[in-house]
């Protein structure tokens, strides 16, 4: 039963995450584009982003990452009811107890090898595609956040901007005053030019067995 509840898992794990799909890691961040400007004389002003949250909070990031979530429904429930058949025949089997011939055992116990194996690639190939789509979407909008984070930072005469939502084991940011947070101001002003609307609250996933969100650590922006 353990197998097939971690089988089930693996897809939960990715399909049950909250807006900014905890997935996968994320590509490194993106290299400005040519040479850099030379800094304005005077003292530097400087800011910090949680990028990737910033990414999340965006209406379009909620929305396709809903959408997303919303696709891959039911081939989670596919495997969920696969798992489910694979403990039923556990069950069954253990039940039966010496009632069983040696051949009727060993023929039962092929087929509850058989179906682990094809739920166990049946939630990897799920995986594996939902990660894969899930990354197109991140980096795709992620290069728009970053060009939006640019254009903010020269608006309003900033001369660094830090992403605060670096790996946790070796932050970028040690410390920075929340006066010098503008990653409400960016999902604010990204939101503006999108032009997509509030995405309405989510409800809350269903339940099923092992099914919390990865919380792995922040990741950064991708490469350009």
């Amino acid at each position: 039963m353990k197998r097939s509840v971690s089988v089930l898992c693996l897809l939960a794990c990715g399909l049950m995450l909250p807006a900014l799909a905890q997935t996968a890691s994320m590509p490194s961040a993106p290299a400005p584009a040519g040479t850099a400007p030379a800094a304005p004389a005077g003292p530097s002003k400087v800011a910090v982003v949680m990028f990737e949250p910033a990414v999340a909070q965006t209406n379009e990031g909620q929305r396709d990452f809903a959408q997303l979530r919303t696709k891959y429904a039911p081939k989670e429930a596919a495997l969920k009811t696969q798992s489910d058949e694979v403990d039923s025949l556990k069950k069954s089997l253990q039940s039966a107890g010496s009632t069983l011939s040696e051949a009727e055992r060993a023929s039962r116990a092929k087929t509850i090898d058989e179906k682990e194996k094809q739920l166990q690639r049946s939630a990897e190939e799920a995986q594996t595609d939902f990660n894969s789509e899930m990354n197109d979407i991140y980096q795709s909008l992620a290069q728009k956040v970053y060009n939006t984070v640019q254009t903010y930072a020269q608006q309003n005469g900033y001369t660094v901007v830090l992403d605060a939502g670096g790996n946790q084991q070796q932050p970028t940011v040690l410390w920075a005053s929340e006066s010098t947070n503008i990653t409400a101001a960016v999902v604010a002003a990204y939101n503006a030019a999108s032009g997509v609307p509030a995405q309405p609250n989510p409800a809350p996933p269903a339940k099923s067995p092992n099914t919390a969100p990865h919380t792995g650590g922040t990741k950064t922006p991708p490469s350009k």
